[in-house]
């Protein structure tokens, strides 16, 4: 009776933490959120950057942004908020909207064209995953010279 009881409470404490840890890999899960301020051209049409865009996530501003410019944040969770500041063109007004995007789980950077987003393309038009440049370095072969062509074949 009482190893019947043992090996329920231990099923129960396996069981409730492998329901934590499955809700944390969730809710902890931590992104990189790069905003992009490009022009994009999506199916024929072209969608021009703003003249500055400023980003502001929990109140703090992460990026300021001109045409062409990126910026990025970090964002723990799935659910993205942040408020754009727009201006159209310099010197104009400013127009604050609030937005919130539904991040994808199985990305950790990920780039939101701003540009694309605000003009009301589908996520796949606005959101790709940032994969960063691999730099491959040409090394320039440097040709050995034998004097006493000892070892060449020769």
């Amino acid at each position: 009776m009482k190893t019947k009881r043992a090996l329920f409470f231990r099923l129960g404490v396996i069981l409730f933490l492998i329901a934590v840890s499955a809700i944390m890999m969730v809710i902890g899960r931590g992104h990189t959120v790069y905003f992009d301020s490009k022009k994009m051209e999506y199916e024929g049409k072209t969608y021009e950057s703003p003249y500055r865009i400023d980003v502001y996530v929990k109140g703090e501003r992460v990026a300021r942004l001109k045409a062409g410019e990126r910026g990025m944040t970090t964002w723990i969770g799935q659910n993205f908020k942040m408020e754009l500041e727009i201006t159209q063109i310099k010197g104009g007004e400013k127009a604050v909207s609030s937005h919130s995007i539904k991040l994808p789980y199985n990305m950790d950077g990920i780039i939101i064209n701003l540009p694309a987003y605000l003009a009301g393309l589908p996520e796949a038009a606005y959101l790709e995953q940032f994969v960063p440049a691999v730099v491959v370095e040409e090394t320039e072969e440097v040709p050995v010279i034998d004097e006493f062509e000892i070892g060449t074949g020769e």
